[in-house]
């Protein structure tokens, strides 16, 4: 059955943190305050893109490729203000990388680094900036709508995680129902390396895979076209500084070396995967497309929204040292999936929800994800890009795929009749995903969008 609300509406030491512990009693005073923008369309309370937010992407605009912020409806284009002097106080090497086409050299520079460069933008945007301040910033923002999104960065190498214990038990007990999980899941991060030249940015369209697929009554495989095309509700890890070969990242660090996160659709061939997936993993099924959200949220956006890991049964085992954290920690972001068909669009209708989860229902947190990669010394670099794996919660209603919603053999049933187990040709799939609480500033990744032809 889908659910349905209005889109976008929200449901209910200094190593430890890159913020440091006496930059969060900074950051918890001014919440009381929270700044306005002169931009007017980032005050707006639905808006993703409010100035404590200030997500990084990069845009094409007028024959050029240039490193932005969102603000508002607006892109505040960083290569701009280099070039006017208004990046100065922070130096040459920040300046330098606000040049760049692709956001790793700004990847590359680390915490204090980000963390200067916020400052500054956030003084440009501010609405106590003075007027001749913003003469020279007006000029450089730039209408979302007139700009092309592309993909935030060089994406050198890119791994898939399979985070969520509800996602797969779900799995797990269509193929073994008296014991859906493998001893090792709550011990060790599963996960595997996927395809850097498959992702693709929000908006590109997702062509139906071919591959081999086997029924169950068939003495052979055939090959054609995935009959079992699904989505994933993922979210998406990028590497800032990375680590050199055979020096693991310690869990308390492990924050340090993550530039920001953004949401992940990680397309699946359900029948290509059931056939090859035996018995080295994930290969065909999953490599022909992966779709990103342009914005990268920082980390200190998130900041507020920090919250305890959900808690582990007692019945299970504690991580092992290496992945223990002194004070696990999560984020609370709601993630909901939006669904429109070809016929939903020609008639006029509205997308459709049909799950909405959070990123803090993770049995394994983004800081135990870095770690547990890097532990046998494999060397990170800035760009890399981690996905969580799908995110499902327990409750029904926060499933973050169609495999997992047919656990009680019904299929989807969207509100103009029509019914899905699997995607068909023409369904678009929207991946929205948001932080807010009362009294604190909503802070969105946007949209994740892609349709199937």
């Amino acid at each position: 059955m889908a659910l349905s609300s209005p889109a976008g509406s929200p449901v209910g030491s200094s190593i430890k943190s890159p913020l440091g512990s006496s930059r969060r009693s900074q950051l918890k005073a001014s919440l009381k305050s929270s700044p306005k923008s002169w931009v007017d369309s980032a005050n707006d309370p639905n808006s993703d893109f409010p100035i404590d937010n200030l997500p990084y992407g990069v845009f094409r605009e007028a024959g050029k490729t240039r490193i932005g912020v969102a603000i508002g409806d607006r892109i505040l284009d960083l290569r701009g203000c280099a070039e006017r002097g208004l990046l100065d106080r922070i130096g040459r090497e920040i300046s330098g990388a606000c040049n760049a086409e692709c956001l790793n050299p700004l990847m590359a520079l680390g915490t204090e680094a980000w963390g200067a460069l916020r400052r500054e933008i956030t003084t440009l945007l501010d609405e106590t900036v003075d007027g001749d301040a913003r003469r020279n910033v007006d000029p450089l923002l730039v209408r979302m709508r007139e700009a092309e999104m592309q993909l935030p960065a060089a994406i050198g190498d890119y791994t898939d995680f399979y985070a969520s214990i509800h996602h797969a038990t779900r799995v797990g007990r269509r193929f073994r129902p008296d014991n859906p999980l493998l001893p090792n899941y709550k011990y060790v991060p599963i996960g595997y390396h996927g395809r850097a030249s498959s992702i693709v940015v929000s908006g590109s369209q997702i062509r139906r895979p071919c591959g081999q697929t086997k029924n169950a009554s068939a003495s052979e495989p055939d090959f054609g076209p995935s009959k079992s095309l699904d989505y994933e509700l993922e979210m998406g890890i990028f590497i800032g500084p990375g680590n050199a070969q055979g020096k693991p990242i310690p869990i308390a660090e492990a924050d340090r070396h993550i530039f920001g996160l953004c949401l992940i659709n990680d397309w699946s061939a359900r029948d290509i995967q059931a056939w090859e997936y035996q018995p080295l993993g994930p290969f065909l099924a999953k490599n022909f497309a992966t779709t990103i959200s342009p914005w990268i949220v920082p980390l200190l956006a998130l900041e507020p929204y920090r919250v305890a890991q959900t808690p582990r049964p007692a019945s299970d085992p504690a991580p092992l040292a290496y992945l223990a954290a002194e004070e696990p920690a999560a984020f609370d972001v709601t993630l909901e999936v939006w669904l429109d068909s070809a016929r939903m669009r020609a008639a006029g209708e509205a997308p459709v929800l049909v799950s909405r989860g959070n990123l803090r229902d993770l049995y394994w947190t983004i800081d135990q994800l870095v770690t547990h990669h890097a532990s046998n010394g494999c060397n990170l670099q800035p760009g890399d890009l981690l996905a969580t794996g799908t995110i499902s919660g327990a409750e029904e209603g926060s499933e973050g795929c169609l495999l997992e919603k047919l656990h009680d053999g019904e299929a989807l049933r969207l509100p103009n009749g029509e019914t899905r187990r699997f995607l068909e040709s023409g369904d678009r799939v929207i991946l929205r995903g948001y932080a807010a609480r009362e009294r604190l500033p909503r802070i969105g990744f946007g949209e994740c969008v892609g349709t199937v032809v």
